[in-house]
């Protein structure tokens, strides 16, 4: 499997997955143009994606969703609560409610909890090759933990910094809202349960959708090395940006 995040953060999230025989990607909240400049970079031309998964209708995750279907018109996944809150008519779409199988790709779903009607976070796997991807989510339920463990690249919400939310800017209703259950994991929330799920089979962690105001590349990438290093654990770890593309990572 191969797997590149295009863009994280409060401004826009995509993330390409490839295995065998099917190429995908997790939300579109960035623009068609810079969606499709990222892909060529990747040698890959937007008209060869098969799938696009949402996880849940905020602009910053459907952004580009329109353009995208008028241009190559992929299956898009999307629960029927995700379905109904989407303002224009969407094509070869497919509501999902449980986990389902395209081509030699697993699709498996997580509900997360965030300030939305509807939300997914989904284990991508193909060939025994397995990736995670959860973002906006205030918590991670218990009853997933396990499902969640031994994965081999993690995509995980370090959204923010708890000191830096509380001296910042935001008004308090919001601040109170991000740090909810239905709001965004913390560096330490994050680094705390990536610390649980990662195990032998973990190659790759990729920190994502991290706040421009709240937080910093470094405190996060810090703060989950700390956590790890008192565990005993080691593994790769990235840190996804806003207006740029990870590596091609190959599992």
């Amino acid at each position: 499997m191969l797997v590149s995040v295009l863009a994280s953060g409060s401004k826009g999230n995509c993330t390409y997955i490839q295995s065998g025989e099917h190429k995908c990607l997790i939300d579109v909240g960035m623009s068609f143009l810079y969606i499709n400049t990222k892909l060529q970079e990747l040698g890959i031309n937007p008209k060869e994606i098969d799938s696009i998964f949402i996880t849940h209708t905020h602009k910053d995750h459907i952004y580009g969703l329109k353009k995208f279907m008028k241009e190559v018109n992929p299956n898009i996944y999307l629960t029927e609560k995700m379905c109904n809150e989407i303002d224009y008519p969407l094509t070869n779409y497919h509501l999902i409610d449980k986990d389902f199988i395209l081509d030699d790709l697993k699709i498996e779903i997580i509900k997360l909890s965030h300030d939305t009607e509807d939300i997914n976070g989904y284990i991508l796997s193909s060939n025994d090759k397995s990736i995670v991807y959860i973002t906006d989510t205030g918590y991670i339920n218990v009853k997933n933990h396990n499902k969640l463990k031994n994965k081999n690249i993690y995509i995980m919400e370090s959204n923010h910094d708890v000191n830096m939310l509380m001296k910042g800017k935001y008004p308090y209703y919001l601040k109170m809202r991000i740090l909810g259950d239905k709001g965004h994991l913390s560096n330490k929330d994050s680094a705390n349960y990536l610390s649980k799920f990662i195990g032998d089979n973990t190659k790759f962690i990729v920190l994502a959708h991290l706040s421009h105001e709240n937080n910093d590349p470094e405190i996060a990438l810090n703060n989950l090395k700390k956590i790890l290093k008192e565990k005993e654990i080691n593994t790769n770890i990235l840190v996804a940006t806003q207006d740029n593309r990870t590596e091609l990572i190959e599992i």
